[in-house]
């Protein structure tokens, strides 16, 4: 079913509101798909981003998709063919670092909603002008960080952001006390080490303190 920029940007409003932290997740090992994502909700961060990185990136989605309460969507959409595994694979959502007319035109044709990344004022006018009034930030702290945001938001009031890349515990009150925010896209609630050692426990812990700082 073909989506509007309006319809998707809706839906990403949505999705972004759920919580305040979407964790953006690169996944090697299929095994960990369940627990992980299972881990994550139980704390309180049900939207999760599986970044298209990895070769079991898809079949990671079509796992965390069976979880009870989990969002899940793609992450580093980059071509028409992404968007179409994506939503074989259960996205129900996608994210892009940026733009083209033909991944937009391709995600709005087969129904995906997007996040599609913009890290310029240009950039940002570029997307709302098709329509898409969400938009992620990307990359958030080499782009300038919180006080780059902030002066985005005068100028374009009707732009909210997920800015991505560079958001950690520490700064992520800073993005998230702005107008603009709506939430932010961290990795820093699944470490490597935690995920490869199977401390869902001590996941679940990260994900809880996040979801605290909305």
């Amino acid at each position: 079913m073909a989506l509007t920029p309006e319809e998707a940007s809706a839906s990403s409003e949505k999705i972004c509101r759920t919580a305040p932290v979407i964790p953006v997740l690169v996944v090697d090992d299929l095994a960990h798909a369940a627990p992980l994502a299972a881990a994550l909700v139980a704390g309180g961060l049900p939207v999760l981003e599986v970044t298209l990185r990895t070769p079991v990136a898809l079949d990671v989605i079509r796992e965390m998709a069976k979880v009870p309460g989990g969002i899940v969507g793609a992450g580093t959409i980059l071509t028409p063919s992404d968007v179409e595994a994506a939503l074989e694979a259960g996205a129900t959502f996608g994210v892009s670092p940026g733009a083209t007319d033909k991944l937009l035109a391709a995600a709005e044709d087969m129904g995906l909603p997007m996040l599609p990344g913009a890290a310029t004022a240009t950039e940002a006018m570029a997307l709302l002008e098709r329509g898409y009034r969400v938009q992620k930030f990307f990359p958030a702290e080499a782009s300038g960080g919180a006080k780059a945001l902030k002066s985005l938001a005068s100028p374009l009031p009707q732009i909210l952001f997920c800015p991505t890349g560079g958001v950690t515990p520490e700064n992520a009150r800073d993005y998230l006390g702005l107008p603009n925010t709506a939430c932010v896209g961290g990795s820093w609630v699944a470490p490597k080490g935690k995920v490869e050692n199977g401390d869902w426990a001590g996941i679940e812990a990260l994900a809880k303190e996040a979801a605290l700082l909305g």
